[in-house]
């Protein structure tokens, strides 16, 4: 993938995979599983998120595991479709399909972590490094079972897989700034780590 973002050479079509990331980002299919099954509103359970984490506390690991697939292949997606027009257009999609997660429209800006999403744009753009996420989140997740760590480590450990091994250096700043944004959504688990107060993976609270 080329360094060169041109991004002033056809901004009617950067504005265009931009709003198609964002939208795309921003469905929220946490919240529109669990109340096609029947379970409610996911965010008035847990921690309130519509991530997959929380999904898995309603005790139904299927929609869980359906929630983040989901909102993994949303980053994916928007990648590989932008990217059909150049690399640029696939980062730019890709960032905004991730803050469309985050702050999507429909529920008030007030989306998830992003960690899935990133996940998924992280897998269009560069396939080792997601390979990298992986194994350090399954490996502090194992180890620890808090799923907020685990991604807190694996988005550290992105960047510096990106600029010292699997680049282009216009993927390692964004992952970045993804993972920068990451640990910002995250400061209320970050507060409950250091508290010792953080929920694990699998318990209901």
């Amino acid at each position: 993938m080329s360094d060169q973002i041109d991004w002033a050479g056809n901004l009617p079509l950067y504005a265009a995979v931009i709003i198609f990331g964002y939208l795309l980002g921003s469905i929220p299919f946490g919240l529109i599983i669990t109340r096609i099954a029947g379970l409610g509103d996911v965010r008035r359970i847990g921690s309130g998120n519509i991530g997959a984490t929380n999904v898995l506390r309603t005790g139904n690991k299927k929609l869980a595991a359906l929630t983040l697939l989901l909102d993994a292949l949303k980053g994916t997606v928007a990648v590989l479709v932008a990217a059909t027009w150049g690399p640029a257009f696939g980062i730019a999609a890709g960032f905004a399909a991730f803050l469309g997660h985050l702050f999507p429209v429909w529920l008030g800006f007030k989306g998830g972590k992003g960690v899935a999403t990133y996940l998924g744009v992280l897998l269009a753009l560069a396939w080792k490094a997601a390979l990298v996420f992986a194994i350090v989140w399954l490996a502090i997740a194992y180890l620890t079972r808090y799923s907020s760590l685990a991604a807190l480590l694996a988005a550290v450990a992105v960047p510096l897989s990106l600029f010292f091994w699997f680049g282009p250096a216009s993927v390692a700043w964004l992952f970045t700034v993804m993972s920068v944004i990451v640990f910002f959504k995250h400061h209320a688990n970050i507060r409950r780590l250091l508290d010792g107060n953080e929920t694990r993976i699998g318990a209901s609270g």
